[in-house]
């Protein structure tokens, strides 16, 4: 039995004939671009979100970007970011011309720290992006908190935390708006790129509608300096018949989670962290091990997929070095990436193959004889 990371195949056979009519649907239209399809896709995902709006444009990063950029904020500024993040939401900060400045996450939920977030603000700081880095969702109270007290944005970077709630309210109307991703790997995945931006905020929304379409909103009549990024009508309307699938999904992947958190207590491996009052949506599965590149050998050995989320911190990365040689010191983020490994929680997976998962970590946690301990620089987390 080979287990994939992920199997992309299984939603297309699960949904083909809901697809299939979709694609004829938009086929049969004639309309390709900012159509009745991604109109309808906007409103049913703003009201999932239980947002006034919600913005469908080229990819996340660019939704992170559009962000900033409608609320002014650019060269010089500076924007507060995970130092433990995939490397886009840095980059989206960058191509606004601002400075992102990493901060710390805590060292159990992987999110960014709200405890080490004040020190890092100065008069040049504009906004913060909470990452909900895995599904789970930032602390975002403090974080809006501490926005309030300096006037400072608060975007949310959801790009992995479709469905995900905080305090009764799904992500992507926690802050000030939100970027989303539907590459295809997500939990609400396109066949291809795609991505959104959700507010409240009415005046954002108008600017990122102008932004995404060159600047305009009347063809040929552009009013500012815009870009061009439109989520397509065949990739909205497939998000449309994915969209209804979500929560079934979600929930699936919640029962696989448990499964691997109840079985694999105390093995010798590091476990997500389950937080009280906070929903994730379980995009990932992360566990940690100190010999986490041996484990995950063996595991391609007995034909079990894994990822690393992510190998390289930004910091460290080419594209960022220079600018944060000596500046900062970043342990937590650093021993992330040398130790963390995701293993398989599509909605896909049978208990058959989660079976597998956990007794070939089992295996290999008995086999080495090692344990996760102090002095593996690895602290073990729990139910919080």
């Amino acid at each position: 039995m080979k287990i994939p990371f992920l199997d992309l195949k299984a939603p297309c056979t699960e949904l083909r004939d809901e697809l299939d009519a979709a694609y004829r649907r938009v086929m049969d239209s004639g309309s390709y671009i900012l159509g009745q399809e991604l109109a309808a896709f906007e409103r049913e995902f703003a009201a999932y979100c239980g947002v006034k709006h919600c913005i469908g444009v080229g990819n996340c990063f660019d939704a992170l970007r559009l962000i900033l950029k409608g609320y002014g904020i650019g060269d010089g500024d500076e924007v507060l970011v995970p130092s433990n993040t995939y490397i886009a939401t840095w980059l989206a900060v960058s191509y606004t011309g601002a400075i992102p400045i990493p901060v710390e996450p805590d060292d159990k939920t992987y999110n960014i720290d709200p405890s080490l977030v004040e020190r890092s603000i100065t008069h040049k700081t504009k906004a913060i992006i909470p990452v909900h880095l895995y599904g789970q969702p930032a602390d975002m109270d403090p974080l809006i908190e501490i926005a309030n007290k300096y006037g400072l944005k608060i975007v949310e970077d959801a790009a992995h935390a479709h469905g995900a709630i905080y305090g009764g309210r799904k992500v992507g109307a926690l802050g000030d708006a939100a970027g989303f991703s539907f590459y295809p790997a997500k939990n609400l995945g396109a066949f291809g790129d795609g991505g959104a931006v959700t507010t409240n905020d009415d005046g954002l929304a108008d600017k990122v509608r102008i932004l995404r379409n060159y600047g305009s909103r009347v063809k040929y009549y552009n009013e500012v300096q815009g870009a061009n990024s439109r989520l397509d009508e065949l990739q909205a309307a497939f998000l449309r018949i994915k969209l209804s699938k979500l929560d079934e999904w979600n929930e699936r992947r919640s029962e696989i989670a448990f499964m691997y958190i109840d079985r694999l207590r105390d093995v010798g491996i590091i476990l997500p962290v389950v937080v009280r009052g906070l929903k994730s949506s379980w995009h990932l599965f992360v566990i940690r091990h100190a010999d986490r590149d041996r484990l995950r050998r063996y595991l391609e050995r007995i034909d079990i997929g894994t990822l690393i989320h992510y190998p390289v911190p930004p910091h460290l990365s080419d594209a960022y070095i220079s600018l944060c040689r000596g500046r900062y010191d970043l342990p937590i983020a650093e021993s992330l990436a040398k130790s963390v490994l995701s293993i398989p929680i599509g909605p896909h997976i049978s208990t058959a193959e989660v079976d597998k998962i956990i007794d070939g970590i089992k295996k290999f946690v008995v086999g080495a004889g090692t344990k996760a301990s102090g002095s593996s620089g690895i602290r073990s987390s729990g139910r919080n």
